[in-house]
């Protein structure tokens, strides 16, 4: 079986390199170690040093000098939201970020999450425009992205200043 070993961000691998494609939802792009099928039908062995978010555009050097294969962001559905001046959109982002959700910031001052009812719900609430689409979801790697954990940089067992069984909600 094919295996890749190396990790090139995108434009930092030759284009001349690439022997195929792999596209992926963002849930399964954040990997080590898993075996994969390539967009043509290939399996091979993803196997990393360690967690890598892998983003559209990234390779994934396969061992032998066999060439790259080219990671791309899966269309999924998403949901884009408006908001009506920067402030509202700090505020929007505030309460995205203290759900813990994914976010991808977008030019134009929009947002973009993955699709749920129940958040698309908050967010007109807050007086946020939604608009459902299928679409690539990049969101953002957040501070501490080459961690390989949840967005805090904190080991999994430490506490790192907040519960996570209980509501962000402000007070």
């Amino acid at each position: 079986m094919r295996k890749t070993t190396i990790h090139h961000a995108a434009g930092s691998w030759s284009e001349g390199t690439e022997v195929g494609s792999v596209t992926l939802a963002f849930s399964d792009r954040h990997r080590r170690r898993v075996r994969m099928t390539d967009d043509g039908g290939e399996d091979f062995l993803l196997d990393l040093p360690n967690a890598v978010l892998l983003r559209d555009g990234d390779g994934l050097e396969l061992g032998d000098a066999a060439g790259i294969i080219r990671v791309i962001a899966a269309r999924e559905s998403v949901i884009d939201i408006h908001c009506l001046d920067p402030g509202h959109l700090a505020r929007m982002a505030w309460h995205l970020g203290n759900r813990h959700l994914a976010v991808q910031v977008r030019d134009g001052g929009t947002l973009r999450i993955a699709e749920d009812h129940v958040i698309e719900a908050m967010v007109k609430g807050l007086g946020g425009i939604t608009r459902r689409m299928t679409a690539p979801f990049e969101p953002e790697g957040g501070a501490y992205e080459g961690g390989g954990h949840h967005g805090h940089g904190q080991d999994e067992g430490q506490d790192h200043g907040h519960d996570h069984g209980r509501s962000h909600a402000p007070h």
